[in-house]
C-alpha cells in the first residue's frame, strides 16, 4: 500500500480519513497543530505544530517529508465563522481566507517535489464555495474562502498534469463534527468512506472536478 499524508488530522473528517487507511494497510502520516492521543493510538506516524497558516512551519513540513514518496494528500484542515452582511467581522474573513484557500495552496507548493506521477492531491472544499449553488447567501468568509480554494485547485490540476499528478476538489458532505457544533446529516466516518472512494478513482483523466462525497458532480 503507499503512503498517504493527511492535514488536519487531530479531528473529525481528517482523524476518520486516518482511521480508515490505516485499517486497509496503508502508511499515514497524520499532520496537525497538536495530536490528541487518539491519532498515535491508531498506528498512524504522527507530525504536529504544523500550522497551514505559516510558511515557516509547511516548509519544515516538507523538510521533514523530503526523503518520503507520497502517493496521496489529503488537505482537510480548515475553519468556520459566520459572517453576516450585517455583522461583517474582516478579521475572521481574513482568517478564513488564510487557513481555507491559501493554506492548502500553501501544503500542496510545498509538498510536490515529494510527489511522483501517479500521485494524488485531494482539497477539502465545500459546496458553499459554489456560486452556482448559493442559494441563501450569507457565510461571507466561508464561502470566499471555499470559491477561492475552488480556483486554486483547478489551477493545480492544470500545472501537476504535465507531472502525471492529478487534483480532487471534495466536499464531504454536512458532516456531523465540532466544526459544524455536531449537526449534519453523515458522521465523520461515512464522510471519510466516500471521499477516500472519491480517491480511489480519480485518474488524470477526471482530475480538476468538484465531487461531492457521494460522487455527484457539483456546479461551480
Amino acid at each position: 500500500m503507499g503512503t498517504t499524508v493527511v492535514v488536519g488530522a487531530s479531528r473529525g473528517i481528517g482523524l476518520a480519513i486516518c482511521k480508515r487507511l490505516a485499517a486497509r494497510g496503508e502508511t499515514v502520516i497524520g499532520v496537525c497543530r497538536k495530536a490528541p492521543p487518539e491519532l498515535a493510538a491508531i498506528g498512524v506516524e504522527v507530525v504536529e505544530g504544523v500550522d497551514v497558516t505559516s510558511e515557516r512551519s509547511v516548509a519544515e513540513l516538507a523538510r521533514r517529508l523530503a526523503d518520503r514518496q507520497i502517493d496521496v494528500v489529503h488537505v482537510v484542515a480548515g475553519i468556520l465563522e459566520h459572517t453576516r452582511l450585517d455583522a461583517l467581522d474582516f478579521e475572521r474573513i481574513r482568517a478564513q481566507l488564510e487557513v481555507n484557500a491559501l493554506g492548502p495552496l500553501r501544503v500542496s507548493g510545498a509538498l510536490v517535489p515529494s510527489l511522483h506521477p501517479g500521485s494524488k492531491i485531494a482539497l477539502y472544499t465545500s459546496r458553499m464555495g459554489s456560486l452556482g449553488d448559493n442559494t441563501s447567501g450569507s457565510h461571507y468568509g466561508y464561502r470566499m474562502s471555499k470559491a477561492a480554494l475552488n480556483m486554486a485547485g483547478v489551477s493545480l490540476a492544470h500545472d501537476l498534469r504535465g507531472r502525471g499528478i492529478a487534483v480532487v476538489l471534495l466536499h464531504p458532505g454536512f458532516v456531523r463534527t465540532e466544526m459544524t457544533g455536531g449537526n449534519g446529516d453523515v458522521s465523520a466516518d461515512e464522510s471519510a468512506a466516500g471521499c477516500i472512494a472519491r480517491v480511489d478513482e480519480l485518474t488524470l483523466e477526471t482530475s480538476g472536478r468538484f465531487l461531492h462525497a457521494n460522487g455527484t458532480t457539483l456546479p461551480w
